[in-house]
């Protein structure tokens, strides 16, 4: 008989809650759950294709070994013991840094995502780290560690109440919103603009956002920060600047009304193909609006200037006194962040603590560019020993990063990989040992990371909508067993590494004098915690220590694991609050507006002004049934729009002899692609677009929906070279490319 089960979607940002039919160990449908206190019903086709994605039949069902050159299906124990086989020797011969450590983007859609990967590194003690947030994200961590102190204090769009939103390299229509976690974006758009808010969207395409949009600014791809530095520069020379309440909060004011001194709009106005007055008109409503709030995404982040553009849009909200009230920009509150310490100077935020070992490239949150990796194996120097081994979890950056061949070849050197993932792909098929997670219907989810950028505060958890498949093993369980096996402890019963964590928590929390737990004893609060698994007792652990928690009964009507579980569609914890000065980790305890290497950089940014790209150049799109590649195995998320072509503005295509759907040869600086031509004025005149995550057609991956129709891999065209250098971002948007059309014998 089906029964209805509750499950957050784990396929973007949005986190929406859906009511899935399952029928026996099958999801057979998925609706939005009305009640749920967050996303009240909405669903979008990725959330609808829950049940396809939970049963795709490519998904791997037991453990791969590598066994005379070929992958075979082992036990569990096999596949450990041929990781602490194949990784042990490694880390005791050459070092802990001769291994590498890869994190994908579906690691912060998992509750084993969240909380195992830095007991392993800890443990491991490497030093080679990449995610796949220095394709994405990295401008906007440096940019709020130099702000604020702390590299995760990002503050959100108050969307419900703000009266004026400008969208800077954001299509919230397409993505669902990004470092920006709301349960139907467009929907929440649309009521601004119903209350009689104003919605600016700056943007090479016109997206579906921007069709939406009161004004749309069709800027030059890469020259974000020159416009937010122009109206920076208007606001002092104006007179618009009015921090309001933050003033006691904030420093370095006059600092950047020097700095942008000599950004005007007209200086950029030719950089940017922005006209002066348009630039002047977009600071005035700033400051003019009731409430106001700049958000910027990964269009103005995997630029050139992206940490630049990313300071900037808080150097806007900062000015007009927007940051930290309601219609602002504000920090979420997350019931499972750190028990909130007393304000006051922190250790501040340091970029360069270590390089990596080939370029030099520094580390920016502990992380290198994920675009370095080839060199990192490929390259002997004497700076110390290549990556040797390399553990990707949830990655496919064959795809995802730039110069996908060079990686390749590189993953082939390897003396020894292992990969958790679902699928072979174009990554994981190099690996000698594949741990394959389960479906998401068979796991459990609560959103760590996405709470903590949420546009309201709230708390939810569901546990698996149905039992673990005989023979599958739980993420958590595979990543607990990787890290011991990988740190000379395998053998070691998995639990283990929960009940570590336990302890130390508990051990420092007892210590901290503005912890609910200072003084206690850390036997006595371990035994008070609940939970059927070491996973849910550690939710319980960070919940009772929360922000919200009972504190282990110092507040009886607190959160604890067991009366969020009494609430299946989960706990309205209110709109987001004003926190300043609490949040900041500064050493003056203060927002520091012109931090030390954002100056140092500002020269590069003003010599972008008499930068014109010569021809065409190549900027990304997202489509909304598509998040990562792998999306691209499920039938009921492919086809329609969401199809790999080049979109080219008329004039070019008339210019260089388009016609339709012809072929074309794209080459850009890291080779060349050819793709079918998409003539259309979604993008501006001098710009192409192709979309991400495709280029299926390497041997040896067991993807077969996504082999009918592979696309081309759109990094391909990039060598890594070009990065942000303030946060190693690779720089993805306004490449310059050449554009060739291709007939018959040339196909």
């Amino acid at each position: 008989m089906p029964r209805t089960a509750l499950r957050i979607c784990p396929l973007c940002e949005a986190t929406c809650g859906l009511a899935l039919t399952v029928d026996g160990s099958t999801v057979t449908a998925a609706r939005g759950d009305r009640d749920d206190v967050f996303s009240r019903g909405f669903i979008c086709p990725k959330g609808a294709s829950f049940g396809a994605v939970d049963s795709d039949p490519d998904r791997l069902r037991a453990p791969l070994v590598r066994t005379n050159g070929e992958l075979r299906e082992a036990t569990w124990e096999e596949a450990f013991d041929a990781v602490a086989a194949g990784v042990r020797p490694l880390v005791e011969r050459y070092g802990p840094h001769s291994v590498g450590v890869v994190l994908g983007n579906p690691n912060v859609h998992t509750m084993a995502g969240a909380l195992y990967p830095n007991v392993l590194l800890g443990a491991l003690g490497s030093r080679n780290l990449f995610t796949a947030s220095t394709l994405d994200q990295m401008p906007k961590h440096v940019s709020s560690g130099l702000l604020f102190g702390d590299a995760n204090a990002i503050p959100v769009p108050d969307l419900d109440r703000t009266d004026h939103l400008l969208l800077i390299g954001a299509n919230p229509l397409e993505s669902n919103g990004s470092l920006c976690t709301a349960p139907d974006f467009p929907g929440r758009l649309r009521a601004l603009k119903a209350r009689g808010g104003t919605l600016t969207v700056v943007d090479p395409r016109r997206t579906r956002t921007a069709k939406l949009a009161d004004r749309h600014v069709a800027i030059r791809p890469g020259s974000d920060a020159l416009l937010l530095a122009a109206m920076a520069h208007v606001l002092y020379e104006e007179g618009l600047v009015d921090l309001g309440a933050l003033a006691p909060h904030v420093g370095g004011v006059d600092d950047v009304a020097a700095a942008v001194r000599d950004f005007t709009p007209e200086s950029v106005a030719a950089a940017c193909d922005v006209d002066a007055d348009v630039t002047r008109a977009l600071a005035r409503e700033l400051a003019a609006a009731p409430t106001a709030a700049v958000y910027g995404r990964i269009g103005s982040c995997t630029v050139p200037h992206g940490t630049l553009a990313s300071w900037l849009v808080d150097v806007l909200n900062i000015l007009t006194g927007n940051l930290d009230r309601p219609g602002g920009a504000l920090f979420p509150q997350a019931a499972t962040d750190r028990t909130p310490r007393p304000a006051g100077p922190g250790r501040g935020f340091a970029l360069g603590r270590w390089r990596s070992r080939v370029s030099g490239h520094p580390e920016a949150k502990g992380e290198l560019p994920l675009s370095a990796l080839a060199e990192e194996i490929d390259t002997a120097t004497d700076a110390g020993e290549p990556v040797r081994a390399l553990l990707t979890i949830a990655a496919n950056p064959v795809l995802s990063a730039p110069d996908g061949d060079r990686l390749d070849k590189a993953l082939e050197s390897l003396d020894f990989m292992v990969s958790v993932d679902p699928y072979l792909n174009e990554t994981s098929r190099h690996a000698h040992v594949v741990l394959p997670p389960p479906p998401p219907a068979q796991s459990p989810h609560h959103d760590f990371a996405f709470n903590t950028l949420a546009v309201r505060n709230q708390v939810r958890y569901t546990r698996p909508a149905v039992p673990l498949e005989p023979g599958r093993m739980a993420e958590t369980e595979i990543l607990a067993r990787l890290t011991l096996a990988v740190t000379g402890a395998h053998g070691t019963d998995p639990a283990a590494v929960d009940a570590l964590v336990i302890e130390q928590t508990l051990a420092k929390a007892v210590r901290e004098p503005h912890s609910p737990a200072h003084g206690r004893d850390p036997a006595e609060l371990t035994a008070l915690l609940t939970g059927g698994t070491g996973p849910e007792r550690r939710l319980d652990l960070m919940l009772r220590l929360g922000p919200y928690g009972d504190g282990f009964g110092a507040r009886p009507d607190g959160l604890t694991l067991e009366r969020l579980l009494a609430h299946p569609h989960g706990i309205d914890l209110g709109p987001l609050r004003p926190r300043l000065p609490q949040p900041l980790k500064t050493r003056s305890g203060k927002v520091e507006l012109l931090p030390a290497p954002i100056a140092a950089d500002l020269p590069r940014l003003a010599r972008a002004r008499d930068e014109r790209p010569a021809g065409l150049v190549l900027v990304g799109r997202r489509h909304l049934r598509s998040n990562n590649s792998w999306m691209h195995n499920v039938p009921a998320l492919t086809g329609g729009s969401n199809r790999c072509t080049l979109h080219v503005h008329p004039e070019d295509a008339a210019r260089l002899g388009l016609r339709g759907a012809q072929p074309v040869r794209v080459t850009g600086p890291g080779g060349a692609v050819t793709a079918p031509a998409e003539v259309t004025d979604a993008v501006r005149p001098g710009v192409v677009s192709l979309p991400h995550g495709w280029g299926h057609d390497r041997p040896g991956t067991r993807q077969t929906h996504a082999a009918t129709d592979p696309g081309v891999n759109v990094n391909q065209l990039l060598d890594g070279s070009a990065l942000d250098p303030l946060s190693g971002n690779a720089v993805l948007n306004g490449v310059p490319v050449t554009l060739t059309p291709l007939t018959g014998a040339e196909l």
